[in-house]
């Protein structure tokens, strides 16, 4: 895992998030920054879709993806704190399933609007 500095502050590079992000580069809905204690936060029209946090690839997905995700010992349910889960978020913390694939998910789930 590559660093590097900005604003004097050290910011973790990780291959496998870039890889994700170069995904969307063509994509002018989907912006990069930083939410959550994460530097690594991809976006859609707002929306936070994935981010890296702590190590560990963060996906928003439908409760359904979620549950399977963690019942197949794949994900992580997640939260911004260690009391607070939020249904709709994982964590994932291999290589396997693709990031990118799962990336791909969260960005049409999130995409599309809710009522």
């Amino acid at each position: 895992m590559k660093t590097t500095t900005k604003k004097a502050k050290l910011i973790k590079i990780d291959p496998r998030f870039e890889r994700v992000a170069a995904d969307y580069t063509g994509d002018p809905s989907v912006k990069r920054g930083r939410m959550f204690s994460s530097e690594n936060v991809l976006s859609v029209n707002g929306k936070i879709f994935a981010m890296l946090n702590k190590g560990r690839f963060v996906l928003k997905l439908p409760k359904e993806r979620v549950d399977q995700l963690v019942s197949q010992r794949l994900g992580l349910n997640w939260g911004p704190g260690p009391r607070r889960l939020m249904k709709e978020w994982v964590a994932i913390e291999s290589t396997k399933p693709s990031w990118v694939e799962l990336a791909r998910e969260a960005y049409e789930f999130v995409k599309e609007p809710r009522s």
